[in-house]
C-alpha cells in the first residue's frame, strides 16, 4: 500500500476525502439572506447525529476560490435556522445548478428551476421537488480554521419532519419510491439503485 502524510496541500486531503469515503448523502440547505431572499446549496459532508432530540450535522468548508466564508452558514448564524432538502434521481438536474457559485442575494431557486415552499416552524423555504424535508434550529457549531480548505461542523435540531407520502410506508421511509442519490469523487454521483439485506447481528434493532 501506499502511504501519505496530511500535512501538505488540502487540496489533496480532499481528494481523499470525497474518493473514500462513499457514497455521501447530500444535504440541500435552504437558507435566508439578508434581505429575505432565498439561498440554496448542496453539501454532501453530511450525517445524522442524534435520534432524541433530532439532531443532525454538516460540514461546510471555506471557499477555496477566495477564503472566504460560503453563504449558508452565514445565513444560519444570523438566523438560526435553516431545511435540510433531500435529493432524489427525478431532480438531481436542478440540485446540482444550485452548486453554482452566485453574487450574495442571488436566488438559487430561480436560476435551478426548483420551487420555494413556505416552512411552517422557521422562515427558511423548502424545496417543493425534494421529497424529504426537515425543518432545523440551529443548535452550535464547531470550526477547524479560518483559510481555505479548513472545515466546521454545524448542527441542527430537526423540528419539524415533512415526507412526500408515496414514499411513506407503515411509518418507514420506502427506499425504493424515495430514490435518493449521493455524491462520489470529482463529477459523480451514486444511484441507489441495487441494494442487498444483511440480518443485523445486535440484540435490540430499532430498525425492524
Amino acid at each position: 500500500m501506499k502511504s501519505f502524510n496530511t500535512d501538505g496541500d488540502f487540496k489533496n486531503n480532499y481528494k481523499f476525502l470525497i474518493g473514500s469515503i462513499l457514497p455521501r448523502p447530500i444535504a440541500v440547505i435552504s437558507t435566508l439572506n439578508e434581505d429575505g431572499s432565498n439561498n440554496v446549496a448542496p453539501f454532501s459532508f453530511f450525517t445524522a447525529v442524534s435520534a432524541s432530540p433530532m439532531i443532525i450535522a454538516f460540514s461546510p468548508m471555506i471557499k477555496s476560490s477566495n477564503g472566504q466564508m460560503k453563504d449558508t452558514p452565514r445565513n444560519i448564524f444570523r438566523e438560526k435556522e435553516f431545511v435540510v432538502n433531500f435529493v432524489s434521481e427525478s431532480i438531481v438536474d436542478k440540485i446540482n445548478l444550485t452548486s453554482k457559485e452566485l453574487a450574495y442575494g442571488e436566488d438559487e431557486f430561480l436560476i435551478s428551476g426548483l420551487t420555494p415552499l413556505e416552512s411552517e416552524v422557521i422562515k427558511a423555504r423548502r424545496i417543493k421537488e425534494s421529497p424529504i424535508h426537515f425543518e432545523c434550529v440551529y443548535r452550535d457549531h464547531l470550526s477547524y480554521g479560518d483559510e481555505p480548505g479548513c472545515g466546521q461542523i454545524i448542527t441542527g435540531e430537526v423540528k419539524k419532519v415533512h415526507i412526500s407520502e408515496e414514499l411513506y410506508d407503515e411509518g418507514r421511509i420506502n427506499t425504493d419510491k424515495f430514490s435518493p442519490v449521493g455524491r462520489g469523487a470529482g463529477n459523480d454521483w451514486i444511484l441507489c439503485d441495487h441494494r442487498i439485506e444483511l440480518e443485523r447481528l445486535m440484540g435490540a434493532q430499532i430498525q425492524k
